[in-house]
């Protein structure tokens, strides 16, 4: 039986294939290469093009496959483009999930892992946040992955399928083999944008705002190894598949670092000054994110091995240093 991983040439979810393929797991891949990329898809998986809401290609793959669970990756993530778009995030990320639900349901598949955020929390009332808090999105993006996880709710109840929902933090770092890493286009997110520096891509890396309660004024987010998300991915499965009740889990160290000690530690690890511009904040930043991944330790098992701020660095440095166009040539 098949592990099918939907949005399997993106970032995470090229990393859960390299991870599920190196434990010699047998994976299909889903992916339309709107953000993701082909080169990025494991050799030893099967590929197959197309969208998770065209029923008749997903129907295809269930009766070619015979699949046993699910990874959903397939969705949008830029929180700036969901405030201005948000249509387009219901429609993608909700409404072509239901979709692809459908299909489950009449194909028979009842397990099925979900990659979500952490922010569903919005703006958090404690830290570290653990996953019975609130849960409150200031954005569309947040506010949609939300609407997902309720989603999975209700059709649990309704038609037995079971399901987890992994609420992560910063992902960051790359393959330790230096095959895959982070690629993104239009970037967003901060380690990557750091390492355009070093790689000549920009000038300086700017630090949005200087003035939040936190020690040196910056924010404070909880980086994650996208390996150790990935390793999370197929305990999680193998939590369903040895019976396990649907249920959510966080995903980060548990340690926070500043966006000033990030650049430092980046430094470090290429050996280049990275310039760096204090700007106004951003609206919607909260000062700090930070996980309680207790629950998931416990549960599942799962225990991230690569924790130190250095190692994700350096692991992003050594893809995006050879690869500083991504997998384009």
């Amino acid at each position: 039986m098949a592990i099918l991983v939907l949005g399997g040439a993106g970032y995470i979810g090229s990393h859960t294939v390299y991870a599920l393929c190196e434990e010699g797991r047998d994976v299909v891949v889903v992916d339309n290469l709107e953000t993701g990329y082909a080169a990025a898809v494991h050799p030893k998986a099967r590929f197959y093009k197309g969208d998770i809401s065209d029923k008749k290609f997903i129907n295809g793959v269930f009766q070619k496959e015979k699949i046993c669970s699910v990874i959903h990756f397939a969705a949008y993530s830029l929180v700036g483009e969901s405030v201005t778009q948000p249509l387009k995030y219901y429609e993608n990320n909700l409404c072509k999930t239901r979709d692809f639900l459908e299909c489950m349901v009449e194909n028979g598949v009842d397990k099925i892992v979900f990659s979500s955020t952490a922010a569903t929390y919005g703006e958090p009332e404690q830290m570290p946040i653990m996953e019975s808090d609130r849960t409150k999105p200031t954005n569309p993006y947040g506010e949609t992955k939300l609407a997902m996880e309720k989603m999975f709710h209700w059709v649990a109840q309704a038609h037995g399928i079971r399901y987890v929902s992994l609420r992560y933090f910063n992902a960051c770092g790359a393959h330790d083999s230096g095959k895959i890493g982070e690629a993104h286009s239009p970037e967003s997110h901060l380690v990557p944008l750091i390492l355009q520096v070093p790689n000549g891509q920009r000038e300086y890396i700017s630090i949005y705002g200087n003035d939040y309660p936190t020690p040196d004024g910056t924010c404070i987010r909880d980086y994650i190894h996208v390996t150790d998300l990935a390793i999370a991915h197929i305990l999680a499965v193998d939590y369903l598949e040895n019976g396990g009740k649907s249920d959510i889990f966080n995903l980060g160290n548990g340690i926070g670092f500043s966006v000033k000690e990030v650049v430092e530690t980046a430094r470090k690890a290429t050996g280049h000054p990275i310039p760096a511009k204090e700007v106004e904040r951003r609206p919607g930043d909260p000062a700090q994110l930070i996980a309680s991944s207790k629950k998931a330790m416990d549960i599942l098992g799962w225990n991230p091995t690569h924790d130190s701020l250095e190692e994700i660095i350096s692991s992003a440095w050594k893809w995006h240093k050879n690869h500083p166009n991504g997998f384009l040539k």
